[in-house]
């Protein structure tokens, strides 16, 4: 799944995803997910916030 197009997607969907993301494929280290899908932290993170979700550092996903 490309998150290229992440600012169009639902935000329940794409926190989905990128949960998914997290868990599967980059143990929880969101700077290393923007990182290999060259998107802005911040964009993303404003994204999801827009569905009431944030990012847990501790927990290594968006709730």
């Amino acid at each position: 799944m490309n998150l290229a197009n992440f600012e169009t997607m639902d935000p329940v969907m794409l926190m989905s995803i990128v949960n998914m993301k997290l868990r599967d494929d980059f143990g929880g280290d969101l700077d290393k997910l923007v990182a290999y899908f060259d998107i802005d932290r911040s964009a993303l993170e404003t994204k999801l916030a827009t569905a009431g979700f944030d990012f847990l550092a501790e927990a290594g996903q968006f709730r």
